[in-house]
């Protein structure tokens, strides 16, 4: 977000380059949907083109969704979506109050339009098991990592009954793992994160994990084969190579690791994170 259009040209098009075909941004992401369609929009067919719209209690309509819809089609200069997602709500208004039929009816109008390929929900927790139970959606787009692992207790084996595709969001737990107490935070998220991270991580090593972070919690993620994708923003070049170097070179992690994450988290009562 608010990067300038030569930096994110250099790492959108890197990313391109180093064999990354998945996008995904929305349109209250400030200015990413200008800057895809600024420096990558000629090479459209080279990625799947994901984004989101938001809906707020009394503030939206089939009228307002469509042209949400298309203003990012305009901003992307493509004429289609790969994916277009509902974007879980702002955490003071509630999905399941909303006229889910409106916000439906709309995306799948656009859907007979070929304004786009296929529809989506990104939230978590109980409207992620609405939008699985709705039977509208192609994809689900839901928080899973090694710190915030409620999605493997029955929304995965859900999604996956349904034949929906999942997209895993903060996969590597917003970078909390590892972080000694006096780490500066800024969302509650973080907070919620750093939290299980700390006690989580009391316990000392993790028995037969790799010692650097990103490698347990991507290996973390990729362990579970209901995965289709995971998402890792950046907008450092650097970091983005390393990842790709990482993630070539294999990120899988044991068994034995894997079940201690899990047996660690469910020692926890975790609040949920919004």
């Amino acid at each position: 977000r608010g990067k300038d259009v030569s930096d994110s040209g250099r790492v959108l098009e890197a990313a391109l380059d180093g064999g990354i075909n998945f996008l995904d941004t929305a349109a209250g992401y400030g200015n990413t949907e200008e800057l895809i369609g600024k420096t990558i929009a000629h090479r459209r067919d080279e990625y799947v083109l994901a984004t989101k719209f938001g809906v707020a209690r009394g503030a939206f309509s089939e009228a307002t969704i469509e042209e949400s819809i298309d203003r990012s089609l305009r901003r992307m200069k493509t004429d289609h979506l790969d994916i277009l997602q509902l974007h879980s709500p702002e955490p003071h208004i509630d999905l399941l109050t909303l006229d889910r039929d409106v916000i439906v009816d709309a995306m799948l109008r656009a859907k007979e339009a070929g304004k786009t390929r296929f529809l989506g929900y990104s939230g978590d927790n109980e409207a992620a098991q609405w939008a699985v139970n709705s039977g509208a959606f192609d994809t689900l787009q839901t928080s899973f990592n090694l710190v915030d692992q409620q999605a493997r207790k029955g929304l995965f084996a859900a999604a996956k009954a349904r034949d929906m595709g999942i997209i895993i969001k903060r996969t590597l737990a917003m970078g909390m793992w590892g972080k000694g107490h006096g780490t500066p935070t800024y969302h509650p998220s973080h907070v919620a994160y750093l939290e299980r991270a700390q006690e989580m991580g009391q316990a000392g090593p993790v028995s037969g994990a790799p010692d650097d972070p990103i490698m347990l919690a991507m290996g973390f993620v990729f362990a579970h084969p209901e995965v289709d994708t995971g998402l890792v923003a950046t907008t450092n070049l650097s970091h983005l190579r390393s990842n790709i170097e990482l993630v070539e070179s294999g990120v899988s992690i044991t068994a034995e690791a894997v079940d201690e994450l899990y047996r660690r988290f469910d020692d926890f009562g975790w609040r949920q994170v919004t």
